[in-house]
């Protein structure tokens, strides 16, 4: 039995899986938005419906932000995903530890045309070297969020612009979600820095107060998973919520030996 991390995605609008390539490329090699973590999004927003509870919980306009080493947004409504961060390469949208996220292709195109890079270079670039770690460039090359936040801590402004940039990203991608979904009424932090670092969820909170969402700082800082966040009359239910894919793909499986007739305990 194999439960794809791609799978949740699978279902996506076209306007939200499509790419705007000549549709020759598209149709030849079957171009689309892939999306990954499906497996952490799926758990997180079902689990996100059980702590909100109530009778809208299965209409519920969720946001899971799976922050990590590798990072992406899903937009989940009813249960089912309508738009994704990561497309058909997990490059793609946030800011991660060494991945770029979305870049201008124009810039790489001209990398490699007018900077002298090869195409090996471009792609292990930012792929390894790109995201925290080549922008707060540390001694040690690392992308952790925590040494890079250490670093900030001391002074270090490549650190501090490091976190500027991937806050920034952050925000307007969540905002991007929610708007796929036309209002959010959760908004769901998981992963390592979702779950561990209270600092970058409220930065990541900060801005988005047109969306209704506020953190109460006491419960921010405290959290463990599974949790609630929101400042007290918050429109919009922030929670942190422990990655667990290893239900998701338990839940999956008992479906299917469901489905073929078996009983499983």
């Amino acid at each position: 039995m194999a439960c794809f991390d791609t799978a949740f995605h699978a279902g996506l609008p076209p306007a939200a899986a499509t790419y705007a390539l000549p549709l020759s490329w598209t149709r030849r090699f079957g171009l689309r938005r892939f999306g990954f973590h499906g497996l952490s999004h799926a758990y997180a927003a079902g689990r996100a419906a059980q702590l909100v509870g109530g009778d809208d919980a299965g209409r519920l306009r969720v946001v899971t932000c799976h922050l990590g080493a590798g990072s992406s947004l899903a937009a989940v409504k009813g249960g089912t995903c309508v738009d994704t961060t990561m497309g058909f390469t997990p490059l793609e949208g946030l800011v991660m530890a060494t991945r770029s996220g979305n870049v201008d292709p124009g810039l790489l195109i001209w990398l490699q045309q007018h900077g002298g890079l090869s195409l090996a270079e471009v792609s292990e670039g930012v792929e390894f070297r790109a995201g925290l770690a080549g922008l707060a460039s540390l001694p040690s090359g690392s992308g952790d969020m925590r040494e890079v936040r250490l670093a900030a801590g001391r002074g270090d402004p490549q650190a501090r612009l490091a976190l500027d940039v991937h806050a920034h990203r952050l925000r307007g991608q969540i905002a991007a979600m929610a708007a796929a979904m036309d209002g959010l009424d959760a908004l769901v932090f998981t992963g390592g820095i979702g779950e561990h670092q209270p600092e970058a969820r409220a930065e990541a909170a900060d801005g988005l107060s047109f969306l209704g969402v506020a953190l109460d700082a006491d419960r921010n800082a405290a959290a463990r998973p599974d949790c609630d966040v929101s400042a007290p009359g918050a429109a919009v239910r922030t929670l942190v919520i422990a990655a667990r894919e290893d239900i998701e793909i338990a839940r999956q499986s008992r479906a299917v030996l469901a489905q073929e007739g078996f009983a499983p305990a």
